[in-house]
């Protein structure tokens, strides 16, 4: 499977609790936090959420 870089580049503050949600499950939480995860469906569906909060990139 592929690895992505996913950064948080946009705050949770006035967003939906799922969002905050979506955004603490995938291990961000901060501002220019970075982690790396394997390309799932799940993680997938995570990333459509909350894409506008965040910064993909293929590793």
């Amino acid at each position: 499977m592929a690895t992505v870089k996913i950064t948080q580049i946009k705050s949770t503050i006035d967003r939906p609790k799922k969002q905050k949600l979506t955004i603490q499950a995938l291990g961000l939480g901060k501002l220019h936090r970075t982690v790396e995860h394997e390309l799932t469906p799940a993680i997938e569906g995570m990333i459509n959420k909350v894409q506008h909060l965040i910064k993909v990139e293929d590793k």
